[in-house]
């Protein structure tokens, strides 16, 4: 089920809310829970059906694991706790290494060898990369004295939960049990339900009128690559760009908002990206909750503090590179992943050396740079990244044309392509120049002129849902 559906809007949410609603008016707060549980694996199944059971089976393994972990850590049994802790790395990492990489080794493995090994008919469930990561991020917090025991009911939401499930934020538990755990959680709260309207909103705008209609451009000129031309490839490769943004930024627009709906707090996970100066700061801003395990579970598990430069930048190239397996299955993903370790590599270089360009050039180059790893990152392969890279660059039609030809092309082509061209130059000034999600709901007030908003933007996106466009971020 997808968020900006008229299914999703018209029926599950309303009738998820209210039974929560009413639920929660029980002395007891496990039936308002229950339903929240019920209800999320509800939503799951509708888009991996096939899944639910193994989903719910890791569910409770990772809750046994959790478990153990925590009592032997607190009875003083060092040993017990980390090998609880690795037999549960092992089934997270072995479950998405099967889903997510089997065809990717068979590949490599016929391709190196030449063996007639046929590929497997492996679906992809739905959100496995991420609630992966943050199932493996509380193990780990559990093997670090961070968990104290909870009750069985809180897991369940705080892993269930439908607004994050799929397409994240990656959560902590430290930032979703203990408001479970507040009895003022399960009581209605006016301001918390017209901010998460008002941010939903906005993330369905942004969506369905802006991702969208880029994404739909974009993915026919990738369909059929030797159709296009040199000015299709550029605005592909822009609209593919901002309407990556968009989408995932709109999704967790979205998240947030449902989440604070039930007086649920989800952390930010985008900080106008597309306006940093270079990719260290980049990375601090796009999808910050990924950045942030990343961090706390890949990078500083190799980074020892002290031990010098070579490690430093070392642990930044395997933090990237695990980033890049963890985004798809293929060569082009690990490609990226080293491209992006670089990237970072040199702005902590720049940084520790005091080196610094003028913010123009700065902010020219990365730009330049995601445009060109956003190309490696939506190609099928390392050949059609190619194909889209020597397009851009080939000026081979404007042959023998005097300016004014070129000029007069240029204009016929933006004249048949305005819509497209406008809402990229829209969407564009969105991203580069306006607040974010995050600075304008500092100033939200429950008064009418933010209802209106609220109206006409969700308004404006119920107009446009002709059909369901999953997000992007769904194949991951």
């Amino acid at each position: 089920m997808v968020f900006s559906t008229y299914t999703f809007i018209l029926m599950f949410l309303p009738i998820t809310f209210f039974g929560y609603r009413v639920l929660s008016l029980l002395k007891n707060s496990f039936y308002g829970k229950l339903w929240l549980v019920l209800a999320s694996l509800y939503f799951y199944a509708q888009g991996s059906g096939k899944f639910i059971g193994i989903f719910i089976a890791i569910v409770l393994f990772n809750y046994f694991v959790g478990t153990m972990i925590v009592r032997a850590k607190e009875s003083g049994r060092g040993f017990l706790a980390g090998l609880m802790l690795t037999i549960g790395l092992i089934q997270n990492v072995g479950c998405l290494g099967y889903y997510k990489y089997t065809n990717f080794f068979l590949e490599n493995v016929n391709a190196a060898l030449g063996r007639p090994y046929t590929l497997m008919e492996i679906a992809l469930p739905l959100g496995i990369s991420f609630f992966t990561f943050q199932l493996i991020a509380y193990l780990v917090d559990c093997y670090r004295g961070k968990v104290d025991e909870f009750s069985f009911i809180n897991f369940l939401v705080f892993t269930t939960f439908f607004p994050q499930l799929v397409v994240g934020p990656i959560v902590h538990h430290g930032e979703i049990i203990p408001q479970l755990e507040e009895k003022s959680q399960r009581l209605f709260n006016k301001d918390n339900f017209m901010l998460g309207l008002f941010l939903f909103s906005i993330g369905a705008a942004k969506k369905v009128s802006l991702a969208d209609p880029l994404t739909t451009f974009a993915q026919g000129y990738y369909a059929n690559i030797a159709a296009g031309d040199f000015y299709t490839a550029w605005i592909a490769v822009l609209a593919y760009t901002i309407s990556y943004y968009f989408d995932l930024s709109g999704y967790a627009d979205m998240a947030i908002g449902l989440g604070l709906m039930f007086n649920v707090k989800l952390p930010e996970n985008f900080n106008s990206p597309y306006k940093a100066r270079n990719f260290r700061e980049y990375w601090q801003r796009w999808h910050m909750t990924l950045s942030r395990f990343l961090s706390d579970y890949i990078f500083r598990g190799v980074y020892k503090r002290g031990s010098g430069s070579f490690n430093f930048y070392s642990a930044v190239m395997v933090t990237f590179l695990v980033s890049g397996i963890w985004h798809g299955a293929g060569w082009q993903f690990v490609i990226w992943g080293v491209l992006n370790g670089v990237f970072v590599c040199a702005s902590h270089f720049m940084s520790r050396n005091k080196l610094a360009m003028p913010f123009a050039i700065a902010w020219t180059l990365t730009f330049a740079g995601v445009v060109g790893t956003r190309i490696l990152f939506v190609s099928d392969d390392i050949g059609q990244t190619m194909d889209v890279i020597r397009m851009l660059f080939d000026f081979h039609q404007f042959a023998g044309l005097g300016l004014k030809e070129i000029f007069t092309d240029t204009v016929t082509y933006a004249a048949y392509h305005l819509y497209t061209i406008v809402l990229l130059i829209v969407a564009s000034c969105i991203a580069f120049f306006f607040k974010n999600t995050g600075e304008i709901k500092q100033n939200f007030k429950p008064n009418f002129k933010y209802a209106l908003a609220s109206a006409l933007l969700l308004g404006l996106a119920l107009s446009q849902m002709e059909e369901v466009s999953d997000f992007l971020y769904f194949q991951f």
